[in-house]
């Protein structure tokens, strides 16, 4: 009779053991393949923001200026008139400070405040190319009470494929000086700038600044007109606590995201003032003002959208690059 021999207990457990082993370092190593994955994509994602976030704002501010008067635009200022809004974060009512629209207008710590430090925001100015309304000079200018009107030349077409709208904003230049209004209406040729406008523009009495300046003794030189565009660029923590943006907004209109799980955003500036040329300028003090900015220095923060599995934490990265403006470094020389 053959006799049968069967696994003993202790072979069972030094079996189980072994087995037990091998399935932890292959979990360990599979969990590690996971939290790696995840962190490669997260970063691919925070990556992709930040460089999006950072060639919106550079594209811009190459070209703040173009088109703008040497020295920027005066805004409505003086005795009764109404301080002009700056745009900026949703319910941060910010007023413009200085009587003049730069082509850059820095905004240091107006930003919202992110873990105890505020962030900065920035207004941006500069001509749409888009439409060419300089061509030919304006048929007519009326001003009144309640706000005034351009007429356009017949031969510019201002309800074709890049059409001016309502909340456009229009500067409007001659011999006495220039202002820049914001439109209310359009009706045909004729462009009204009525009073109460978003941005409080449309100031026809103000002493500094209005389209009443452009006016002399009742006659109105010849006057041109062009589009010009003002972008701003701030953080939004509001729309979504959990998911930070980088916003950048036209005018008055309402802002867009352009960028996400950016958290902070800084700004400094280099001014070229023929004497000691200041450079990592957060907000230009007299003598300087930001007529003199000639480079912007920009930081820009950011975080991975989830928390990083097993470290309960955020990926985060920072970014920091430089752009100097074209339209206001450089200048075109003509020797006889």
């Amino acid at each position: 009779m053959r006799q049968e021999h069967g696994i003993s207990s202790v072979e069972t457990l030094i079996a189980s053991t072994i087995t037990i082993l091998v399935l932890a370092g292959t979990m360990g190593t599979l969990n590690r393949g996971v939290n790696l994955s995840e962190q490669s994509a997260a970063l691919s994602d925070l990556n992709q923001n930040l460089l999006a976030g950072t060639n919106f704002i550079t594209s811009d501010f190459t070209t703040a200026g173009w088109g703008i008067p040497t020295g920027g635009i005066p805004i409505p200022s003086g005795a009764g008139a109404i301080p002009v809004s700056r745009p900026g974060p949703v319910g941060s009512h910010l007023l413009f400070a200085s009587q003049t629209l730069f082509a850059v207008n820095p905004g240091a710590s107006l930003g919202p405040v992110y873990q105890g430090r505020a962030t900065d925001i920035v207004n941006i100015l500069c001509a749409d190319s888009l439409l060419n309304l300089a061509q030919f000079p304006l048929t007519a200018v009326t001003t009144s009470a309640g706000g005034s009107t351009i007429t356009v030349d017949p031969r510019i077409l201002i309800n074709g494929s890049h059409p001016i709208r309502a909340g456009d904003l229009i500067l409007l230049s001659n011999a006495m000086g220039s202002t820049v209004q914001t439109v209310t209406g359009i009706n045909g040729q004729i462009v009204s700038f009525n009073v109460g406008d978003p941005l409080n523009l449309n100031q026809p009495n103000a002493p500094q600044g209005s389209i009443a300046v452009l006016n002399n003794n009742g006659v109105f030189p010849p006057t041109t007109a062009t589009r010009v565009l003002l972008i701003s660029y701030y953080l939004d923590y509001v729309a979504d606590p959990n998911m930070p943006r980088l916003i950048r907004q036209i005018n008055a209109s309402p802002g867009q995201p352009v960028a996400l799980v950016l958290e902070e955003l800084q700004l400094t500036y280099d001014l070229v003032d023929g004497n000691l040329n200041p450079t990592a300028v957060d907000t230009p003090v007299a003598p300087n003002t930001p007529n003199q900015i000639r480079k912007a220095n920009i930081f820009i923060s950011g975080r991975s959208g989830s928390m990083v599995r097993g470290t309960s934490d955020f990926m985060r990265k920072t970014l920091t690059t430089q752009v100097s403006l074209r339209s206001l470094s450089f200048i075109d020389r003509y020797y006889q």
